[in-house]
């Protein structure tokens, strides 16, 4: 008898488990993934009373062609007119989740004995919302195209953004395994090439090209010629370094701005859901539900840090941008949970050998949770909401519906609130990648130097010294805006009081970036020990910003950048980063 190729027997135990689970889960109305995932347990070495698969590395193939299209379809969800329309609300609200989620993720990593890139793994996975989950669960409580809805979409706008980037960014900032300062440098200059290529595509290329051959294409064409443009982007984005993942989400925002997008979905989505359906079951898989009760402790921490951080920095995020404590609650209620990304980001750890063995279950039983709790938490918001109204005192009821009630922004106001995130997103960009490099070569060049000439008491806090006299300019310029940007701050706090609960916000938020950055300095250098680092911290701060000759250094080093740029282009010299 002819005996099949592993690969078809394994292809099969995956339909005919993830088939009947999944049949189940749609019975108990519970997500599918959660379905996928625990026919990935079954299949997986650690439980041996079914036949389970036999070929883990071609299993891996059929999960990483899962994540291309899983990514190629929420490339195909997004596109530049949703940036341009998300609102100050979401913006705020999707920087506050991610950001401090980022922070508390890695602190309680490093409060857990993880390594530094296990902590900066973990925030990360957890600083992002499941769009999956969320639209499911809107679906079954039927609450799709109420007001708040749209804000909660907005924010997973942001999110899957900062998504894909985390995707770039993570294993390069996880110094000391396989990327230096240079080729970090390197990675940045091909990214900057990516988005232009993606900007300039997405504008006018491919779109016109697909508008062309329109009349050409039915359903079969249409996923030929689609698949093979989000493969043809994956071998690029291979060739220059960067993941599968990243290549797939660029063409599929490409094609969202074509006038197909919506067929090209239609017509994607049984590939997409199959594929999907692989890499969810080859998630599950590496779960042993052993370490559920082995690592129960973080598991619970963890867990318990999503659900309460990320409720209260959204319902907070909402409320600074101005909007009602019960759009807030009833927003922040349903962001709280670990999206599909956390699983994308830890399978590349993974694979590239940076992320420990024990993180991963972790935060799949973490996703589990959560995803199991959201319906619930929705559900709970209304009357949370009512519980916070009647024990609130008075004048706190009163001081809140003040600041977040009141009279639409107008249009002027909402151009210099543009106008402000504008400036904010380009220089805090441009920055980062100076910054990030800073880092990485006092890591890899000063540090081994010092060490080698002064030893190991005199060369980990000289190294600190030098790398953050290195930074201190730049990290000035982050705390300091230009006259221009510090006169629409003004403007934007004299017109409306609803204003300045997020113009007070996005300070802070400058300033906690700064000393996040000054937080990894340490922590790479010096010690780890939190009260310490904090000191350190208030300390820099403190010089930071009374420091007039650090601004002068930066505006000497910004005015030579911009004399070299604009010296033969004949335009006046203007501060591209205001």
């Amino acid at each position: 008898m002819h005996e099949l190729p592993s690969l078809i027997t394994d292809l099969a135990l995956i339909s005919i488990y993830g088939g009947l689970i999944t049949l189940l889960f749609k019975k108990l109305k519970q997500p599918v993934v959660l379905g996928y995932i625990l026919a990935g347990i079954i299949l997986g070495p650690s439980i041996d009373i079914l036949p389970s698969v036999s070929d883990r590395e071609n299993l891996t193939v059929w999960a990483d062609i899962g994540v291309i299209f899983l990514l190629f379809g929420l490339g195909l969800e997004f596109s530049f007119k949703k940036i341009v329309n998300v609102g100050k609300a979401a913006m705020i609200t999707a920087n506050a989740n991610i950001l401090f989620m980022l922070f508390l993720g890695y602190q309680v990593g490093v409060m857990l004995g993880w390594s530094t890139t296990d902590s900066l793994f973990l925030g990360g996975m957890i600083s992002m919302s499941s769009t999956t989950i969320i639209i499911k669960a809107f679906e079954e409580l039927n609450l799709k195209g109420q007001s708040f809805t749209d804000l909660v979409f907005g924010v997973l706008v942001i999110e899957d953004i900062v998504g894909i980037l985390l995707l770039v960014l993570l294993p390069t900032i996880s110094v000391g395994k396989s990327v230096d300062g240079i080729e970090l440098i390197f990675s940045t200059l091909k990214l900057g090439f990516f988005l232009i290529l993606w900007f300039i595509t997405g504008i006018y290329l491919i779109p016109t090209f697909i508008k062309k051959i329109a009349y050409l294409l039915n359903d079969e064409l249409l996923l030929l010629v689609s698949v093979g443009l989000c493969l043809g982007m994956v071998l690029l984005a291979g060739k220059f370094g960067f993941s599968s993942a990243l290549g797939a989400f660029i063409m599929g925002s490409v094609l969202a701005e074509s006038e197909c997008a919506e067929r090209i979905e239609k017509v994607l989505k049984p590939v997409k859901d199959l594929f999907g359906a692989v890499f969810f079951v080859s998630v599950g898989m590496l779960v042993d539900p052993a370490m559920f009760v082995t690592y129960a402790g973080p598991i619970i921490a963890i867990t318990l840090l999503v659900i309460i951080g990320k409720v209260v920095f959204s319902v907070f995020g909402f409320m600074l941008s101005g909007k009602p404590l019960e759009t807030a609650i009833l927003c922040g209620f349903s962001l709280a949970q670990v999206g599909e990304f956390a699983f994308i980001i830890a399978s590349l750890g993974m694979n590239l050998g940076v992320l420990s063995d024990s993180v991963y279950p972790i935060i799949v039983a973490v996703s589990v949770i959560t995803t199991f709790t959201t319906p619930m938490m929705i559900k709970t918001a209304k009357p949370c909401y009512n519980f916070v109204r009647r024990v609130m005192p008075p004048r706190a009821a009163e001081f809140i519906s003040r600041h977040t009630s009141g009279r639409k922004t107008s249009n002027a106001e909402e151009n210099l609130w543009k106008e402000l995130f504008k400036n904010y997103a380009i220089k805090l960009s441009m920055l980062s990648v100076v910054l990030i490099a800073i880092i990485n070569i006092n890591f890899f060049i000063v540090q081994g130097f010092l060490l080698n000439h002064l030893g190991e008491k005199l060369s980990p806090p000289l190294t600190t010294l030098i790398t953050l006299l290195m930074m201190a300019p730049f990290l000035k310029s982050l705390l300091v805006p230009r006259e221009k940007v510090r006169k629409i701050y003004a403007t934007l706090w004299q017109r409306n009081l609803r204003n300045r609960f997020p113009l007070v916000f996005i300070v802070g938020f400058r300033v906690v970036i700064i000393a996040l950055y000054i937080m990894v300095v340490i922590n790479h250098f010096l010690t780890k020990n939190i009260y310490i680092t904090y000191g350190i911290v208030a300390l820099v701060l403190f010089v930071l910003y009374r420091s007039q000759w650090l601004l002068n250094q930066y505006r000497k080093i910004e005015d030579q950048f911009l004399g070299n740029l604009y010296k033969n282009s004949g335009e006046e010299k203007e501060d591209i980063t205001k």
